[in-house]
């Protein structure tokens, strides 16, 4: 019984022990292959990285470029208000539409009751409807003073107190109202005092209180910019304007006193840190819904949000088209990477396999031998890579299952081209650098499908885009990668015969290394074939993201150009005629040139009594030589017309530069508006835009102010200069400018004027340039165009080295073979140059050529005139970058032959010999 008991236990413990070493054993392999192992993990864990942290990276860029935008727009475009205009009898009073401000807030379409940031109510009366006067200067004489009032939730708690209290209106007194500093200050008002304001009829009011803004930009003051600084005239006959505040009895009593009607407005601000791009479509549904219901009687909603998210949902659309063509290409390379360590990890134990299966191994077994061993790494590289791109900031991607069909795809690889590989078993030697002269049918209609496809795309995505209504789709996107795999086959197909001509050129030739180099590069190993297609997908990826990211600065540049045509333009209300003088005469300042420019200014047919008005165009006045040696100098790539600049004064109407339209309305000449004065001029040019309108000139008149007939005591007033130079001292600039201006206000005005009516400002090119790139999904294309260069040039150095290392070991064999034949090493690492540096250049060059010829195939598929705004992009092509790529390329080259060459020389000849025998 004894022994029976031991028996059995011994049988245990041995069945046990088996087990656990049938459970080790695939480990144990992983560690003897280690090498081929960690290079799949590697590139598993690289392509579970770019499915899973790229996404988010994207949707946080485009998160914070969405935020930026909206925080970035005008209170009237950005607030969603409801504003409905009353007269006093309506009934509506501002106490009344204080109570209503919450039900507004719920009422707001879905999702934007959630949205809602800060809310405002405000009765209004606009200034326009009264005028005030007073006993004391400067309230009783000089120009009119509009005055306006209102009252708004939340005012007491952005502004403080400087003297006396915030208004409480009774019936008893008159309306109690309080006042800025700067609108005290301008109208000599204080605690106690006293005015009248008047609509049909007058209203007493007295000041109660003083206040200054604690921030002065607080989105509370937005619509209450009177309130803070009135308008002081700088012409004649122009108006002061100003507004003060009161309560809501305070209003309702002026408005019932004084007949002017009320404004009653409750505005809605969304909270930018709650959008993200994944609720964009339903907010602007939401905002249009809400901008079309109407919620009050003769009530209007001014908002202009939904227009801008619809823009950023375009620029959106077309920049997640061009990232999924780039990550689609990348990840193609990274998948064709994978299969080729794969198959090279399978070709490196064939004769291990190969002896299984002499021992009566079946295929299934092989299989499950290889897959037993990936699923201990694949897995747990696919793992680290989601755990890793997980920690990138931003919002998940849709991608999930992108990441498991990849875990699969990886850990079955090598087991399925190992089955594939053993389905036939041969013990007979094989030479793998001999081509097959005629490839099978199956794989020349394999071959013709994917060009077939490749052409089809193209004209398909000509048609359509690469955004439709339903996303982006995945064989659009693919396209560009189709391309490069259908010029992949058509190279190295073609490949083979310029080599082979090359080999009878050599081989009549003295010398035997360019012969066998050749001769080698022309038969085409199978095992350099898979590296040299991955190499052209990888460097067209790489070129083609470099020379979109050059056509989009390009034509950036010129948008800048066009709308500042030199190092900087200074910008302000009106100018003294010395101005440019004293300009000129700041440090860094090269050249100035005196611009006059306005809006909607009047055309006429002629100076007749009888000259008919014409719509309004905007007049631009250059000093046309001063004007075209500031852009010289500037170094701006922009073309003043020879009219402009040749100009002289005359007799006869000034030549001047008009926008089509208006050369259609006035074809020979007509007469413009410039500081009320009438201009006559001819149509010399007709030109799209001028160099300082922007991209979209809109009507325009260009006239040259060298021609023009001045008078001696009114000349024409400069407000803009176009200047030139390179560490322009800003602040004694725009110091300088602030003088001049206040000289002229205070000239026309009478009086000493403290400051001026619009603060001179600078606008320089690179200023405006950058922020180009801050703007909209900017971060997003600079993120999709790096990662693709970046991404694309280093697959394309890996795909070099798999090149180099696929066939090393046969490389080995003849290189010890030859040396028995007197073969030095120097002419060994010729041999190698002669038959690796052909085939690696041949594809490095169609992938770049693919990548220069993709943007010019796609055409405006591709969407690039969404960020570049007003220019339509020009295919440019940077021929540094270009040649950075395959210069990087070539360095992959260069390494991985000098890391074969020291192999080699480590290499005993005889052991290469009898390994050469064994894999014969």
């Amino acid at each position: 019984m004894s022994t029976g008991v031991g028996g059995h236990g011994t049988t245990s413990r041995t069945t046990v022990a088996r087990w656990r070493a049938l459970r080790a054993e695939p480990a144990r392999r992983v560690r003897a292959f280690l090498g081929h192992a960690g290079l799949l993990a590697a590139l598993t864990l690289v392509a579970t990285l770019l499915l899973t942290a790229a996404p988010r990276l994207f949707n946080e860029y485009a998160d914070r470029g969405l935020r930026a935008d909206v925080a970035a727009l005008p209170h009237l475009s950005r607030d969603v208000i409801i504003q409905q205009e009353l007269d006093p009898d309506a009934g509506t009073t501002p106490d009344a539409g204080i109570g209503q401000r919450e039900r507004f807030v719920t009422a707001l379409p879905q999702p934007l009751p959630g949205l809602v940031g800060q809310r405002w109510y405000a009765g209004t009366i606009a200034p326009k409807s009264l005028v005030a006067t007073g006993d004391e200067a400067p309230l009783n004489g000089g120009a009119p003073k509009l005055f306006g009032l209102v009252t708004q939730t939340g005012i007491t708690d952005v502004a403080d107190l400087r003297a006396g209290a915030w208004p409480r209106t009774t019936s008893a007194q008159p309306v109690q109202v309080a006042v800025s500093e700067q609108v005290a200050e301008v109208f000599g008002l204080r605690p106690g005092s006293r005015l009248n304001v008047t609509g049909r009829r007058a209203a007493p009011l007295v000041v109660s209180g003083i206040f200054a803004p604690k921030r002065a930009d607080a989105p509370d003051w937005d619509d209450l910019r009177f309130a803070l600084e009135p308008l002081i005239p700088t012409d004649d006959g122009e108006p002061f304007v100003a507004v003060a505040v009161t309560d809501a009895a305070g209003t309702a009593s002026v408005s019932a006193a004084t007949s002017a009607p009320i404004t009653h407005s409750w505005r809605h601000r969304l909270d930018e840190r709650l959008l993200n791009t994944g609720n964009l479509e339903a907010v602007t549904a939401a905002v249009g819904a809400a901008r079309r219901t109407e919620w009050l009687p003769s009530s209007v909603v001014q908002t202009g949000l939904d227009v801008a998210l619809t823009r950023f949902a375009g620029q959106l659309a077309s920049v997640r088209a061009l990232l999924a063509v780039v990550q689609t290409g990348l990840v193609v390379s990274l998948l064709g990477l994978v299969l080729l360590a794969a198959d090279l990890g399978v070709r490196r134990r064939r004769e291990e396999l190969a002896l299984l299966r002499s021992r009566g191994a079946s295929v299934a077994t092989i299989g499950r031998r290889l897959l037993a061993e990936s699923a201990l790494v694949q897995p747990v590289a696919v793992l680290v890579g989601l755990l890793v791109g997980t920690r990138v900031p931003g919002r998940a991607g849709q991608t999930g299952w992108l990441v498991l069909a990849l875990a699969v795809f990886t850990t079955v690889v090598v087991a399925v081209l190992g089955m594939l590989d053993q389905r036939n078993v041969t013990f007979v030697a094989r030479r793998q650098d001999v081509a097959r002269t005629r490839p099978s049918p199956r794989r020349v209609s394999a071959e013709a499908a994917v060009v077939v496809a490749a052409v089809a795309g193209v004209l398909l995505l000509r048609r359509r885009g690469l955004d439709t209504d339903d996303g982006v789709d995945l064989f659009l996107a693919s396209v560009p990668v189709l391309v490069a795999v259908a010029v992949a086959l058509v190279a190295l197909r073609l490949l083979p015969w310029p080599l082979r001509l090359l080999d009878r050129f050599a081989g009549r030739a003295s010398g035997a290394m360019l012969f066998l180099g050749a001769a080698r590069a022309g038969r085409g190993s199978p095992m350099t074939i898979g590296p040299l297609a991955v190499i052209i997908v990888a460097v067209s990826t790489g070129v083609f993201s470099a020379v979109v990211t050059t056509t989009v600065d390009r034509a950036r540049d010129r948008a800048v150009d066009v709308a500042v045509p030199a190092d900087a333009w200074l910008t302000g209300y009106a100018f003294t005629p010395d101005t440019g003088d004293r300009l000129a005469a700041v440090a860094g300042v090269d050249a100035v040139a005196r611009v006059w420019t306005e809006g909607n200014r009047p055309l006429l047919t002629g100076e007749e009594a009888d000259a008919r008005t014409l719509g309004p165009a905007r007049v631009l006045v250059v000093d046309g030589p001063a004007f075209a040696e500031v852009v010289r100098r500037s170094g701006i790539d922009v073309d003043v017309p020879a009219v402009i600049r040749s100009a002289t004064r005359g007799d006869a109407p000034v030549p001047a530069v008009v926008s089509p339209d208006v050369a259609a309305d006035l074809p020979t000449g007509g007469a413009a508006d410039v500081q009320n004065r009438l201009f006559p001029f001819t149509v010399a040019g007709v030109a799209d835009t001028f160099p300082g309108l922007g991209p979209d000139g809109g009507r325009f008149v260009v006239l040259p102010w060298q021609a023009l007939s001045e008078y001696g005591d009114t000349p024409v007033i400069p407000n803009r200069f176009l200047l030139a130079g390179e560490d322009i001292a800003v602040a004694e600039l725009l110091r300088v400018a602030d003088d001049a201006q206040r000289e002229r206000q205070s000239a026309v005005l009478g009086t000493e004027v403290r400051e001026p009516e619009l603060p001179a400002a600078l606008d320089t090119w690179q200023a405006r340039r950058q922020d180009l790139e801050r703007t909209g999904v900017n971060e997003v294309l600079a993120l999709a165009f790096v990662v693709g260069a970046a991404g694309g040039t280093g697959l394309a150095v890996l795909a070099v080295g798999f090149a180099v290392v696929a066939d090393a070991r046969g490389r080995g064999r003849v290189l010890s073979r030859l040396r028995t034949m007197g073969l030095s090493g120097r002419q060994g690492r010729q041999l190698l140059v002669y038959e690796l540096v052909p085939l690696v250049g041949a594809a490095a060059l169609a992938g770049g050529a693919v990548g220069v010829a993709l943007p010019r195939l796609l055409g405006d598929t591709l969407g690039l005139s969404t960020f570049t705004p007003g220019v339509t992009p020009r295919v440019q092509l940077d021929p540094l970058v270009v040649a950075g790529v395959l210069a990087l390329v070539v360095v992959g080259l260069l390494a991985g032959l000098t890391v074969e060459n020291l192999a080699n020389r480590r290499m005993r000849l005889g052991e290469v010999l009898r390994v050469g025998e064994e894999n014969a």
